[in-house]
Protein backbone atom coordinates (compact mmCIF):
# COMPACT_ATOMS: atom_id res chain seq x y z
CA UNK A 1 0.00 0.00 0.00
CA UNK A 2 2.70 2.38 1.28
CA UNK A 3 4.59 1.42 -2.15
CA UNK A 4 1.67 2.53 -4.46
CA UNK A 5 0.76 5.60 -2.78
CA UNK A 6 4.42 6.48 -2.75
CA UNK A 7 4.32 5.70 -6.62
CA UNK A 8 1.32 7.48 -7.29
CA UNK A 9 2.86 10.63 -5.49
CA UNK A 10 6.18 10.39 -8.13
CA UNK A 11 4.17 10.47 -11.06
CA UNK A 12 1.23 13.30 -10.18
CA UNK A 13 2.98 15.68 -7.94
CA UNK A 14 6.49 15.35 -7.64
CA UNK A 15 8.08 13.30 -10.46
CA UNK A 16 10.73 11.54 -7.97
CA UNK A 17 12.61 9.06 -9.99
CA UNK A 18 14.00 6.76 -6.57
CA UNK A 19 12.14 5.07 -3.42
CA UNK A 20 14.88 6.70 -1.22
CA UNK A 21 13.55 10.47 -2.79
CA UNK A 22 9.88 9.08 -2.05
CA UNK A 23 10.63 8.72 1.03
CA UNK A 24 11.91 11.89 1.61
CA UNK A 25 8.47 13.84 0.19
CA UNK A 26 6.74 11.49 2.13
CA UNK A 27 8.26 13.36 5.33
CA UNK A 28 5.15 14.87 7.29
CA UNK A 29 6.37 15.27 11.25
CA UNK A 30 9.41 16.28 12.41
CA UNK A 31 9.87 14.80 15.40
CA UNK A 32 10.45 16.74 19.29
CA UNK A 33 13.92 17.30 19.64
CA UNK A 34 15.10 14.73 23.06
CA UNK A 35 16.09 17.68 24.72
CA UNK A 36 13.15 20.05 24.20
CA UNK A 37 12.17 19.97 27.85
CA UNK A 38 15.82 20.97 29.15
CA UNK A 39 15.10 24.71 27.74
CA UNK A 40 12.51 27.21 27.56
CA UNK A 41 12.01 30.71 26.55
CA UNK A 42 12.52 33.67 29.20
CA UNK A 43 11.15 37.23 27.07
CA UNK A 44 13.48 39.55 27.18
CA UNK A 45 12.07 42.62 25.38
CA UNK A 46 8.58 43.37 23.06
CA UNK A 47 8.37 46.33 20.88
CA UNK A 48 9.59 44.77 18.22
CA UNK A 49 6.81 43.32 15.72
CA UNK A 50 9.18 42.25 12.85
CA UNK A 51 12.41 41.33 14.25
CA UNK A 52 14.14 40.85 10.65
CA UNK A 53 17.86 40.54 12.44
CA UNK A 54 19.78 40.98 15.47
CA UNK A 55 23.13 41.67 16.36
CA UNK A 56 25.33 42.15 19.72
CA UNK A 57 27.24 44.64 19.41
CA UNK A 58 28.86 44.19 23.01
CA UNK A 59 27.52 42.03 26.23
CA UNK A 60 25.18 45.16 27.26
CA UNK A 61 23.75 46.39 23.17
CA UNK A 62 21.85 44.11 20.96
CA UNK A 63 20.72 46.02 17.54
CA UNK A 64 17.52 45.07 16.15
CA UNK A 65 15.99 45.84 12.63
CA UNK A 66 11.98 45.92 12.48
CA UNK A 67 11.16 45.36 8.96
CA UNK A 68 8.67 48.05 9.28
CA UNK A 69 11.75 50.31 8.91
CA UNK A 70 12.88 50.92 12.38
CA UNK A 71 16.76 50.19 13.68
CA UNK A 72 16.20 49.21 17.70
CA UNK A 73 18.37 49.24 20.35
CA UNK A 74 17.99 46.77 23.20
CA UNK A 75 20.62 47.47 25.95
CA UNK A 76 20.89 45.25 29.45
CA UNK A 77 17.28 43.57 28.50
CA UNK A 78 15.52 46.86 28.00
CA UNK A 79 14.08 48.06 24.81
CA UNK A 80 15.13 51.48 24.46
CA UNK A 81 12.36 53.73 23.64
CA UNK A 82 14.79 56.05 21.26
CA UNK A 83 14.74 55.04 17.62
CA UNK A 84 17.72 55.10 16.03
CA UNK A 85 17.87 57.68 13.42
CA UNK A 86 19.65 57.71 10.07
CA UNK A 87 18.04 54.54 8.68
CA UNK A 88 17.72 54.74 4.56
CA UNK A 89 14.19 55.32 2.78
CA UNK A 90 12.88 51.60 3.30
CA UNK A 91 10.17 50.05 0.61
CA UNK A 92 8.33 48.44 3.83
CA UNK A 93 5.23 46.18 2.03
CA UNK A 94 4.88 42.69 2.10
CA UNK A 95 7.89 40.91 2.57
CA UNK A 96 9.66 44.56 2.02
CA UNK A 97 11.40 46.81 4.99
CA UNK A 98 14.39 46.78 6.76
CA UNK A 99 15.94 43.40 6.65
CA UNK A 100 19.34 41.62 7.96
CA UNK A 101 21.95 43.32 9.84
CA UNK A 102 25.35 42.00 10.65
CA UNK A 103 28.64 43.51 11.87
CA UNK A 104 31.87 43.96 10.17
CA UNK A 105 34.68 40.97 11.54
CA UNK A 106 37.16 44.07 13.07
CA UNK A 107 33.73 45.73 14.48
CA UNK A 108 35.89 46.75 17.33
CA UNK A 109 38.44 48.68 15.27
CA UNK A 110 36.20 50.24 12.47
CA UNK A 111 32.34 50.21 13.81
CA UNK A 112 31.13 49.34 10.46
CA UNK A 113 27.36 47.93 10.93
CA UNK A 114 26.20 46.51 7.35
CA UNK A 115 22.19 45.76 6.79
CA UNK A 116 20.12 45.07 3.88
CA UNK A 117 16.73 46.54 2.92
CA UNK A 118 14.41 47.17 0.07
CA UNK A 119 15.34 50.10 -1.41
CA UNK A 120 14.47 52.57 -4.29
CA UNK A 121 18.25 52.81 -4.68
CA UNK A 122 18.94 52.56 -8.84
CA UNK A 123 17.33 53.97 -12.00
CA UNK A 124 14.29 51.90 -12.84
CA UNK A 125 10.97 52.80 -10.92
CA UNK A 126 10.44 50.14 -8.08
CA UNK A 127 12.61 49.10 -5.72
CA UNK A 128 15.15 46.04 -4.80
CA UNK A 129 17.51 44.60 -2.12
CA UNK A 130 20.28 47.26 -1.22
CA UNK A 131 22.98 46.70 0.90
CA UNK A 132 24.73 49.86 2.94
CA UNK A 133 26.99 50.29 5.89
CA UNK A 134 27.10 52.99 8.50
CA UNK A 135 28.62 53.52 12.05
CA UNK A 136 26.54 53.83 15.44
CA UNK A 137 26.77 57.12 16.99
CA UNK A 138 24.84 58.83 19.65
CA UNK A 139 21.90 56.79 18.49
CA UNK A 140 21.97 57.87 15.04
CA UNK A 141 23.64 56.23 12.05
CA UNK A 142 26.53 58.29 10.44
CA UNK A 143 29.05 57.66 7.69
CA UNK A 144 26.45 56.17 5.74
CA UNK A 145 27.83 54.19 2.71
CA UNK A 146 25.60 52.55 -0.11
CA UNK A 147 27.72 49.34 -0.75
CA UNK A 148 25.40 47.10 -3.45
CA UNK A 149 21.84 48.28 -5.04
CA UNK A 150 20.01 45.09 -6.98
CA UNK A 151 18.78 45.66 -10.54
CA UNK A 152 16.63 45.73 -12.32
CA UNK A 153 14.74 47.20 -9.82
CA UNK A 154 10.56 46.11 -9.71
CA UNK A 155 7.53 46.80 -8.10
CA UNK A 156 7.18 43.07 -7.25
CA UNK A 157 6.92 43.14 -2.94
CA UNK A 158 8.27 39.65 -2.42
CA UNK A 159 10.96 37.35 -2.50
CA UNK A 160 13.98 39.78 -1.50
CA UNK A 161 16.16 36.94 -0.07
CA UNK A 162 18.40 39.13 1.99
CA UNK A 163 20.43 37.43 4.66
CA UNK A 164 24.33 38.51 4.54
CA UNK A 165 27.16 36.74 6.35
CA UNK A 166 30.98 37.46 6.36
CA UNK A 167 32.79 34.22 5.95
CA UNK A 168 36.33 33.64 7.62
CA UNK A 169 38.53 35.40 5.24
CA UNK A 170 36.38 38.42 5.38
CA UNK A 171 34.05 38.30 2.04
CA UNK A 172 30.92 39.55 2.66
CA UNK A 173 27.73 37.27 0.88
CA UNK A 174 24.28 38.26 0.56
CA UNK A 175 21.12 37.01 -0.89
CA UNK A 176 18.68 37.99 -3.14
CA UNK A 177 15.74 36.44 -3.97
CA UNK A 178 13.93 35.71 -7.21
CA UNK A 179 11.81 39.22 -6.79
CA UNK A 180 8.56 36.89 -8.17
CA UNK A 181 10.26 36.51 -11.59
CA UNK A 182 11.41 32.78 -11.33
CA UNK A 183 11.35 32.28 -15.17
CA UNK A 184 13.48 34.97 -15.83
CA UNK A 185 16.21 36.26 -12.86
CA UNK A 186 17.85 32.76 -11.26
CA UNK A 187 19.23 31.01 -14.19
CA UNK A 188 20.53 34.38 -16.07
CA UNK A 189 23.77 36.03 -14.93
CA UNK A 190 22.55 38.93 -16.31
CA UNK A 191 20.07 39.67 -13.39
CA UNK A 192 20.63 39.97 -9.75
CA UNK A 193 17.73 38.12 -8.33
CA UNK A 194 17.58 34.51 -7.45
CA UNK A 195 21.51 34.60 -6.54
CA UNK A 196 23.90 35.05 -3.86
CA UNK A 197 27.03 37.13 -3.91
CA UNK A 198 30.05 38.54 -2.32
CA UNK A 199 31.55 41.67 -2.21
CA UNK A 200 34.55 43.26 -0.38
CA UNK A 201 33.54 44.79 2.82
CA UNK A 202 34.20 48.51 0.98
CA UNK A 203 31.54 47.00 -1.69
CA UNK A 204 33.99 46.32 -4.32
CA UNK A 205 33.69 43.16 -6.03
CA UNK A 206 36.69 40.11 -5.55
CA UNK A 207 39.20 39.30 -8.30
CA UNK A 208 38.28 35.68 -7.19
CA UNK A 209 34.48 35.61 -8.03
CA UNK A 210 33.35 32.95 -10.03
CA UNK A 211 31.68 35.08 -12.69
CA UNK A 212 34.23 38.24 -13.01
CA UNK A 213 35.37 37.97 -16.56
CA UNK A 214 32.19 36.26 -18.28
CA UNK A 215 30.53 38.64 -20.54
CA UNK A 216 27.25 40.42 -19.35
CA UNK A 217 27.35 38.65 -16.36
CA UNK A 218 26.80 40.43 -12.68
CA UNK A 219 30.21 40.69 -11.19
CA UNK A 220 28.89 39.88 -8.00
CA UNK A 221 27.53 36.71 -8.33
CA UNK A 222 28.89 33.77 -6.21
CA UNK A 223 26.04 31.18 -7.00
CA UNK A 224 23.12 30.91 -8.74
CA UNK A 225 19.80 29.42 -9.41
CA UNK A 226 18.13 30.16 -5.89
CA UNK A 227 14.54 31.31 -5.05
CA UNK A 228 14.21 32.53 -1.49
CA UNK A 229 17.25 32.45 0.71
CA UNK A 230 16.49 34.10 4.16
CA UNK A 231 19.22 31.82 6.39
CA UNK A 232 22.54 32.04 6.04
CA UNK A 233 25.49 31.10 8.62
CA UNK A 234 29.41 30.22 8.19
CA UNK A 235 30.14 26.71 9.16
CA UNK A 236 32.83 27.49 12.20
CA UNK A 237 34.75 24.44 11.34
CA UNK A 238 35.11 24.69 7.57
CA UNK A 239 34.77 28.52 7.53
CA UNK A 240 31.89 27.53 3.97
CA UNK A 241 28.49 29.59 4.09
CA UNK A 242 25.44 27.81 4.38
CA UNK A 243 22.21 28.92 3.52
CA UNK A 244 18.24 27.90 3.45
CA UNK A 245 15.73 29.27 0.82
CA UNK A 246 12.42 29.03 0.74
CA UNK A 247 10.75 26.82 -1.77
CA UNK A 248 7.17 27.06 -3.41
CA UNK A 249 4.87 24.44 -1.54
CA UNK A 250 7.37 21.73 -0.29
CA UNK A 251 11.47 22.20 -1.32
CA UNK A 252 12.39 24.40 1.30
CA UNK A 253 16.15 24.07 1.15
CA UNK A 254 19.63 23.87 2.93
CA UNK A 255 22.39 24.45 0.78
CA UNK A 256 26.65 23.87 1.42
CA UNK A 257 27.21 27.67 -1.10
CA UNK A 258 29.90 26.65 -3.72
CA UNK A 259 31.98 29.03 -6.07
CA UNK A 260 29.91 29.67 -9.52
CA UNK A 261 27.46 26.56 -8.77
CA UNK A 262 23.78 26.75 -10.36
CA UNK A 263 21.00 25.53 -7.23
CA UNK A 264 18.26 24.61 -9.87
CA UNK A 265 15.44 27.20 -9.42
CA UNK A 266 13.30 26.81 -11.39
CA UNK A 267 14.47 23.81 -13.68
CA UNK A 268 14.67 21.53 -10.88
CA UNK A 269 12.95 21.30 -7.46
CA UNK A 270 11.40 19.13 -4.65
CA UNK A 271 7.83 21.78 -4.63
CA UNK A 272 4.86 22.65 -6.63
CA UNK A 273 2.80 25.45 -7.03
CA UNK A 274 0.60 26.81 -4.45
CA UNK A 275 -2.28 25.79 -6.36
CA UNK A 276 -1.03 21.91 -6.63
CA UNK A 277 0.38 22.11 -10.27
CA UNK A 278 3.63 21.11 -11.15
CA UNK A 279 6.57 23.51 -11.98
CA UNK A 280 8.92 20.80 -13.43
CA UNK A 281 9.17 16.89 -13.65
CA UNK A 282 13.11 17.06 -12.81
CA UNK A 283 14.14 17.28 -8.86
CA UNK A 284 17.92 16.77 -10.25
CA UNK A 285 20.00 17.59 -13.20
CA UNK A 286 23.40 17.27 -14.43
CA UNK A 287 25.41 20.09 -13.44
CA UNK A 288 22.82 21.61 -10.98
CA UNK A 289 23.61 21.43 -7.15
CA UNK A 290 21.35 19.07 -5.19
CA UNK A 291 20.32 20.27 -1.75
CA UNK A 292 22.00 19.42 1.34
CA UNK A 293 18.31 19.00 3.05
CA UNK A 294 15.12 19.25 1.98
CA UNK A 295 12.01 20.03 3.84
CA UNK A 296 8.25 18.74 2.15
CA UNK A 297 6.02 20.81 3.64
CA UNK A 298 7.57 23.69 3.50
CA UNK A 299 8.29 24.71 7.19
CA UNK A 300 8.78 28.53 6.26
CA UNK A 301 12.78 28.82 7.13
CA UNK A 302 14.03 31.91 8.24
CA UNK A 303 17.25 32.66 10.46
CA UNK A 304 20.39 30.08 10.73
CA UNK A 305 22.88 29.84 13.75
CA UNK A 306 25.20 27.16 14.44
CA UNK A 307 25.39 26.08 17.91
CA UNK A 308 28.97 26.60 19.44
CA UNK A 309 28.22 27.31 23.01
CA UNK A 310 28.54 24.38 25.42
CA UNK A 311 25.86 26.20 27.06
CA UNK A 312 23.42 24.08 25.29
CA UNK A 313 25.78 20.94 25.40
CA UNK A 314 22.92 19.17 23.34
CA UNK A 315 22.59 21.34 20.63
CA UNK A 316 26.72 21.94 20.26
CA UNK A 317 27.50 21.63 16.57
CA UNK A 318 24.43 21.47 14.99
CA UNK A 319 22.33 24.18 13.54
CA UNK A 320 19.09 26.29 14.74
CA UNK A 321 16.59 27.27 12.23
CA UNK A 322 13.73 29.08 12.56
CA UNK A 323 10.18 27.52 11.15
CA UNK A 324 7.71 30.11 10.47
CA UNK A 325 4.89 27.85 9.33
CA UNK A 326 4.89 25.59 12.03
CA UNK A 327 5.47 28.63 14.89
CA UNK A 328 8.75 26.34 16.26
CA UNK A 329 12.70 26.16 16.22
CA UNK A 330 14.34 23.37 14.60
CA UNK A 331 17.23 21.85 15.16
CA UNK A 332 19.31 20.43 12.36
CA UNK A 333 21.50 17.52 12.80
CA UNK A 334 25.24 17.45 11.87
CA UNK A 335 27.53 14.89 11.41
CA UNK A 336 30.22 16.88 10.53
CA UNK A 337 29.56 18.28 7.37
CA UNK A 338 26.44 16.77 6.26
CA UNK A 339 22.62 16.84 7.45
CA UNK A 340 21.11 14.03 9.43
CA UNK A 341 18.11 14.53 10.39
CA UNK A 342 16.19 17.67 12.39
CA UNK A 343 13.59 17.83 15.22
CA UNK A 344 11.60 20.63 16.84
CA UNK A 345 11.87 22.91 19.97
CA UNK A 346 9.37 25.47 21.92
CA UNK A 347 6.55 24.15 19.89
CA UNK A 348 3.92 27.06 19.93
CA UNK A 349 6.37 29.48 20.20
CA UNK A 350 5.17 31.80 17.39
CA UNK A 351 7.60 32.50 14.13
CA UNK A 352 11.11 32.79 14.80
CA UNK A 353 12.51 34.90 12.26
CA UNK A 354 16.04 35.86 13.48
CA UNK A 355 18.52 33.92 15.74
CA UNK A 356 21.58 35.17 17.24
CA UNK A 357 23.96 34.60 19.63
CA UNK A 358 25.47 36.37 22.77
CA UNK A 359 28.89 37.05 23.47
CA UNK A 360 28.72 34.76 26.78
CA UNK A 361 26.86 32.29 24.27
CA UNK A 362 23.44 32.91 25.17
CA UNK A 363 21.10 31.91 22.28
CA UNK A 364 18.51 34.57 21.55
CA UNK A 365 15.34 34.05 19.17
CA UNK A 366 13.23 37.36 17.45
CA UNK A 367 9.93 35.73 17.26
CA UNK A 368 7.20 38.26 15.10
CA UNK A 369 4.65 39.58 17.05
CA UNK A 370 5.79 38.43 20.42
CA UNK A 371 8.93 40.15 20.90
CA UNK A 372 12.75 38.98 21.64
CA UNK A 373 13.38 36.01 23.62
CA UNK A 374 16.64 33.97 25.43
CA UNK A 375 17.00 30.57 25.71
CA UNK A 376 17.54 29.06 29.25
CA UNK A 377 17.86 26.24 30.91
CA UNK A 378 14.89 24.75 33.00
Amino acid sequence: MKKSFCSSLVVTLLSVTSLQACAQQLEQEIPVAKSADKYQLELVAKGVQIPWGMAWLNEQDLLVTDRAGELRLIRDGKLLEQKISGVPKVHAEGQGGLLDIELDPHFKDNGWIYFSYSGYEGDEEGYNTSIMRARLKDMALVDTQLLFDGTPNTTTTKHYGSRIEFDKDGYLFFSIGDRGARDVHPQSLEYDAGKIHRINSDGSIPESNPFVNKPNARKSIYSYGHRNPQGMAMHPQTGAIWSHEHGPRGGDEINIIKAGANYGWPEVTHGINYIGTKITDETSREGMEQPDWVWVPSIAPSGMEFVTSDKYPQWQGHVLVGAMKFAHLVLVELDGNKVTGHSKLFEGAGRVRSIATHPNGDIYLGIDGMGIYKVVPK
